[in-house]
């Protein structure tokens, strides 16, 4: 290799590596309010030591080693992705149950499956092809950071995929409360049989609106936290409708049956939007595949006797 290559690689690495260095020691700088809010802030009665740990993962002790670490790796995570707010208000809209912490160590194991693969494909690549040990290292770089962006893109798809099929759920399980309460069943037993009949995201939901209502909670409570956890359009309004019905003594039945019908035009347009970009998609086999196909078997009669007539 050409000692410049090699001489730019070297110079490159060192310049990484001092900025690496200056970079964390001025992280490990003590702020000015870390060092004074010790003063501010109630002390606790009795020693830290001795309060109760929680811990993320099955390894206590390589977390709590590698606990500094990835609070820096999770400020990092932060200006590649999103921020921990919204990292914490989809963890609930996914359903995945996990806190902040152990989402940031999925994407810790994400970001290393990433880098492993651009090793792999850089040293094959590196011995069948010749490739530079710059763009192998751009290379090994990018797929770690596409492995972290890719397991918070899924996590947005998560939540879009929960959120279509509670909007598909919703008009069955209005219909089965409209009928359990035209059947003369109050409204949290019409919710425990829809709970307990229906299968899904929203049942699961559902599910929990029950068990709070169980543990004490007012039923117009719950399902007001229910539209604060779905966080979705027609399910808001759905639950808004059941409160204020409850709340105010109006016929439950039928209100209950509009929000179905509400629900299914919901359903009916977004069908229509999606039908209509997927349209726009169709042209495109249709335009580069289907209509070159059409045209070359029309012409290829005339100019296959053009051949023969020469």
């Amino acid at each position: 290799m050409n000692a410049k290559v090699l001489g730019a690689i070297a110079g490159l690495m060192a310049g990484l590596g001092t900025w690496i260095i200056a970079w964390r020691l001025r992280a490990r700088r003590p702020r000015l309010v870390p060092r004074i809010a010790p003063y501010l802030r109630e002390r606790s009665t009795t020693s830290g030591l001795l309060g109760p740990v929680s811990f993320h993962t099955p390894f206590p002790t390589v977390e709590a080693l590698l606990a500094p670490v990835m609070t820096d790796v999770g400020r990092l995570f932060a200006r590649l992705g999103s921020s921990p707010s919204s990292i914490r208000r989809r963890l609930p809209l996914a359903g995945a149950g996990l806190s902040l912490e152990q989402f940031r160590v999925e994407q810790v194991m994400c970001g290393a499956v990433g880098l492993a693969m651009g090793l792999a494909v850089a040293l094959f690549a590196g011995v069948a092809r010749g490739l530079s040990p710059f763009v192998g290292l751009l290379l090994v770089l990018g797929c770690g950071i596409a492995g972290v962006l890719a397991r918070d893109h899924w996590l947005s798809r998560r939540v879009k995929h929960r959120q279509h099929e509670m909007l598909l759920e919703l008009p069955a399980i209005a219909e089965m409360l409209a009928l359990s309460v035209s059947a003369g069943e109050d409204p949290a037993g019409a919710i425990a049989r829809a709970a307990r009949t229906g299968r899904g995201v929203l049942s699961e939901e559902l599910h929990r609106v029950v068990a709070e209502t169980r543990a004490g909670s007012p039923l117009v409570t719950a399902m007001e936290e229910l539209g604060q956890r779905t966080m979705h359009p027609a399910v808001s309004r759905f639950v808004e409708a059941i409160a204020t019905a409850v709340d105010r003594g109006t016929p439950l039945a039928e209100v209950l049956r509009a929000q179905a019908q509400d629900a299914r035009e919901a359903s009916r347009r977004e069908l229509m939007e999606v039908g209509g970009k997927k349209e726009v998609a169709m042209m495109i086999p249709v335009v580069f595949i289907v209509l070159p196909t059409t045209v070359i078997f029309a012409l290829f009669p005339g100019l296959a006797l053009l051949q023969v007539g020469l």
